[in-house]
Order: structure tokens, then sequence, then C-alpha cells
């Protein structure tokens, strides 16, 4: 399996993605279609953690004073279901590995992957 799930309105994510060679990979705008709970499980299943798929840096993190709470695993995932800006992004799948963010050693690795 190779997917990315990315937002298509991200300068970032436009740029990272226009680095690699994304041939034979699934292509999911999480603005225009919704993660589902299943995806955000399997995706936790390879992260370890919702904490580590959470995005702190969201605008709405703040506006929501999320900042001052302590959240749990169970809130995060919640978040990133009903909100798609939660999702630290872009993530790759590939086969049983997950690169999540826009990391520099992140991509570096995600290229030495994918073979660039």
């Amino acid at each position: 399996m190779k997917k990315v799930y990315y937002l298509s309105t991200c300068d970032t994510c436009k740029r990272i993605m226009s680095e690699l060679n994304l041939e034979g990979f699934e292509k999911q705008d999480i603005k225009n279609e919704a993660i589902t709970k299943t995806q955000v499980e399997q995706m936790k299943e390879l992260a370890g953690s919702y904490a580590s798929l959470f995005s702190k840096v969201a605008r709405k993190y703040r506006a929501l004073g999320l900042n001052e709470r302590d959240l749990t695993e169970e809130e995060m995932k919640n978040y990133i279901l009903e909100e798609y800006t939660f999702l630290k992004r872009p993530v790759f799948i590939i086969n049983n590995e997950i690169f999540i963010g826009n990391s520099k050693k992140n991509v570096e690795a995600l290229k030495s992957v994918i073979g660039n």
C-alpha cells in the first residue's frame, strides 16, 4: 500500500509532494475527503499513538484552548476526525511504514524509502 494524506491548500504539503516520485500512490486530500475512523486507527497502529499524529500547530489548537489541557489519546483521535487541521501532515504510508509531518529528518527518510 502506498498512500499519502495531505491538504491541497498547504504549501508545505505541495512542496514535499513535488519533490517525490508519487507514481503508484493513492492521494487523499483530507479537506475534500474526510479521514475515516478506520483510516486514523490504521495510522495510529503504525505510528504507535495519536499524539504522534496530532498537530499542535493547528490554529484551532490554541483557539479552542487545547494548549491548556492534557488531551487523552481518545480526545486527540476525536479531534483529528472532527477537524482535518489536527492531523500532522503530510502522512505517507508505504507498506507498513508511516512518515508523519514535514520535518527535514522525516522527509529525508521518506525520500530514501521512495528512492528519490
